[in-house]
């Protein structure tokens, strides 16, 4: 890796592990002591690196600076040392014996609490996946804006009263019992649900940032699956279905930014080696006697790896939506349920199921219906490509629904 490009990694990498344990070890009315140290520490990094060059071992050169700034800052801080004697799990009368634990285990255990209260039903769905990548993932406010498609001040605010509602709630930063595991694992699934499919069906132009959130998402699930406690068949669902979607992320783009439908993937850009992965995971979580509607995505996701056209194919794809939506509704999974029924059933079946759904301020569904009536009333498939065209945001949306227009139109 290039010297200029170490420190940026670093700070991705590193920052969310040691703002994860002082935040375990100050609790939760001090995340912005543990923000400032770890910032501070990233700081001197870039001046002495500078000037000095690069340690030989930066990560432990990290871990030590930090260390030491913590303790420095408690020496000065002789109330808030007071405090945290008190509070925490220590009960040290001086600074220096309070252990500022940055071994594998302490990150992992730290980062695992932090799930669990960032999670927190007290704040909501779109606070906790922003506090989840600022506290757990590293991002700044403006990658996060940027994921979100909104400005720094809009997710600066989203962040800050997450913060303050955790606060007021008396929220504890603590390992989960397994009453609590039991309680809050769906919400903390759905979160880094939530997480992955911001890059994975994000509008957002920057691929490089799209695929750290997806990598991202899939690196907390794991994080679940290397805990006894949390290692749960739906959270190996979950991991399967992160992998196989991610199996085909090269494939969905053209070098433009525009999407390329699944059915016209170049299938040699698919890696295989994360479709396998998908597979270990599948068979894992096939445990228990509870299927989540994790199992079931994954399922689809499966089947999607199989380029093949066969009946048999669709068929699979068409039962397991039918078994999604009765365990969880939702429009979305109802319109691509439309695009397998069209596979088994054809076309007038599914534009007739299609149409029912009525979903008239999504693109998506224009699209779609544009698809179906595709040669088979073109002129009403093309007043729906308008209707999408109208409807979309994105320049690569646009461009991918002009194209279907003008290859009706020539």
């Amino acid at each position: 890796m290039e010297d200029n490009q170490l420190l940026p990694h670093l700070f991705r990498t590193e920052y969310r592990k040691i703002v994860s344990v002082l935040c375990y070890l100050f609790g939760i009315n001090h995340i912005e002591i543990a923000e400032d140290i770890v910032s501070d520490t990233f700081l001197s990094a870039t001046e002495l690196w500078s000037l000095k060059g690069i340690p030989e071992n930066p990560t432990a050169w990290l871990y030590t600076v930090a260390k030491n700034k913590t303790k420095n800052y408690l020496k000065r801080d002789a109330l808030f040392e007071q405090k945290l004697s008190v509070e925490i799990k220590h009960n040290a009368p001086k600074a220096e014996e309070i252990e500022i634990d940055l071994s594998s285990k302490n990150i992992a255990d730290s980062q695992l609490a932090m799930i669990f209260t960032v999670c927190d039903p007290c704040i909501s769905q779109e606070s906790q996946v922003a506090l989840a990548l600022n506290l757990l993932c590293g991002f700044g406010i403006q990658e996060i804006a940027d994921a979100f498609l909104t400005n720094k001040e809009v997710i600066y605010k989203r962040i800050n009263r997450a913060k303050d509602k955790l606060k007021t709630e008396q929220i504890k930063i603590e390992q989960p019992t397994p009453n609590e595991i039991d309680k809050r694992l769906d919400t903390v699934l759905t979160t880094i649900y939530l997480l992955f499919s911001e890059g994975y069906y994000s509008t957002s132009q920057n691929a490089i940032l799209r695929k750290d959130l997806c990598v991202e998402a899939m690196r907390l699930c794991y994080l679940l699956i290397e805990n006894e406690g949390t290692n749960k068949p739906a959270v190996n669902a979950l991991f399967a279905l992160m992998c196989f979607h991610s199996s085909r992320f090269e494939a969905r783009m053209n070098e433009n930014g525009e999407t390329i439908l699944y059915e016209d993937q170049d299938e040699t850009l698919w890696n295989i080696e994360l479709i396998n992965k998908g597979k270990e995971y599948l068979s894992k979580s096939s445990t228990g006697n509870k299927i989540s509607k994790y199992h079931l995505e994954a399922g689809i996701g499966y089947w999607h790896t199989h380029k093949e056209d066969s009946s048999e194919k669709w068929e699979n794809i068409l039962q397991l939506y039918n078994s999604l939506l009765i365990l969880e509704y939702s429009p979305i999974a109802a319109l691509n349920r439309t695009y397998a029924l069209a596979k088994t059933g054809g076309k007038a079946v599914a534009i007739k199921e299609a149409e029912k759904l009525n979903l008239s301020d999504n693109h998506f569904y224009y699209s779609l219906l544009g698809n179906l009536y595709t040669d088979v009333d073109n002129e009403k498939a093309l007043q729906h490509f308008r209707t999408a065209l109208k409807l979309a945001n994105t320049t690569a949306d646009k461009s991918t629904i002009t194209k279907n227009i003008e290859n009706l139109v020539v």
